[in-house]
């Protein structure tokens, strides 16, 4: 296990910020200036992160990825919207006040390491410290050789950057990130360079952090690496798709699922409220966002029986869609709290299914499966 070394930042939150938010975008635009014109980098993001949470934000290359990361640092700053970060509304902040709060807020690892090739891994670890005023000399010295040591790299503390493999610099890098012992960990692309034994060791690491409290965000071009975090944020064309819209669909493509998160209405409804009812017309398809949904089968004569739960990102309304049928299930939300749906009518859903064969398919065989199981229940309870 990757331990936390001692020395815990124990500032106070703003009462400003949203408690249940440690990152908080909101309404982010950003705009570039060029001499074709203006270009839109970012548009009206509006993005929340938790504290612990482990985030993965993907995108082709010119999507706005690392962009979407350098507002959260506050290397970049938004043409209009907020950033709230650990409290701080950093689109408030002037340069100074950037530099000392980054200091002490948020670790940044860099794709390409960034170590300084004049000062050996030690004095690297020690120099974040040095600039923020933080500890004494001494504990910098400790906090360094202890940060190295749980990065396996103590007995290569002397050495400069370029003695060192890729995969070495990166832990080495991690450690630097970690001196200040910041809420937050930021990364760029921090396997890209690695070979998969070494990036599995790195993101092993990254793990231990999150498992610790801390926030870790990366950017990644890995799907196979960005499903292993808690949460994932495919950024196409400078927006954000809709995280359980991309969780339902799979098979679309980015440009797809940015313009099914277009169409989809949200939809809130209180515990226990019907959302469909067997035997209706139903005219949408339906994912899940917030809160758990019930499948009820009713019972002559006798209570209903819930025959599933589906949470946040899971699905409802296909049936219907593929077999032209009236609704064959009920669904609520359950007695537990309220729910938010995502509802698409089935003409936008046949328009994007039109432009993606995999997904129809995959749908389809999704939609004969239930059906099947559906009236297979019935016979149990009959």
């Amino acid at each position: 296990m990757f331990t936390l070394p001692f020395f815990k930042n124990n500032e106070p939150k703003n009462d400003a910020d949203d408690n249940s938010q440690m990152i908080d975008l909101r309404g982010v635009d950003k705009y570039y200036q060029s001499a074709a014109g203006d270009y839109h980098a970012l548009k009206n993001i509006d993005l929340g992160i938790r504290a612990g949470e482990f985030v993965s934000i993907i995108g082709k290359s010119g999507s706005g990825k690392s962009t979407l990361l350098n507002m959260i640092a506050g290397i970049d700053r938004p043409t209009t919207g907020e950033v709230w970060v650990n409290g701080t509304a950093v689109h408030k902040m002037d340069e100074n006040q950037m530099a000392i709060w980054r200091g002490t807020n948020l670790g940044i690892i860099f794709q390409f390491f960034q170590l300084l090739p004049a000062l050996n891994l030690l004095q690297n670890v020690i120099l974040p410290m040095d600039l923020a005023g933080k500890y004494t000399k001494r504990e910098r010295r400790q906090r360094a050789e202890h940060l190295l040591d749980l990065v396996g790299l103590s007995e290569h503390r002397h050495k400069l950057p370029s003695m060192i493999s890729g995969g070495q610099q990166q832990r080495a890098a991690i450690a630097r990130a970690l001196a200040n012992d910041p809420p937050i960990l930021i990364a760029d692309e921090p396997t890209g360079n690695l070979d998969s034994k070494t990036a599995e060791t790195i993101f092993a690491l990254f793990n231990d952090l999150v498992a610790q409290g801390k926030t870790v965000i990366i950017v990644t071009h890995d799907s196979g690496l960005a499903k292993r975090t808690h949460r994932t944020a495919l950024i196409a064309d400078g927006e954000i798709v809709n995280e359980y819209v991309a969780k339902a669909l799979p098979t679309l493509t980015p440009a797809q699922l940015l313009v099914a998160t277009h169409k989809i209405k949200a939809r809130e409804y209180e515990a226990g409220a019907m959302i469909l009812t067997e035997g209706r017309d139903n005219d949408k398809f339906y994912i899940v966002s917030k809160g758990t949904v019930e499948v009820v089968l009713p019972r002559p004569n006798q209570s209903d029986v819930v025959i599933l739960q589906l949470g946040p990102g899971k699905y409802f309304g296909e049936i219907a869609f593929f077999h032209n049928s009236k609704t064959n299930a009920s669904v609520r939300a359950s007695e537990s709290g309220p729910v938010e749906v995502l509802a698409i009518h089935y003409d936008q859903l046949n328009e994007l299914l039109t432009e993606s064969e995999v997904t129809r398919e995959a749908l389809s065989q999704a939609a004969d499966r239930h059906q099947q199981e559906n009236l297979e229940r019935r016979g149990v309870q009959a």
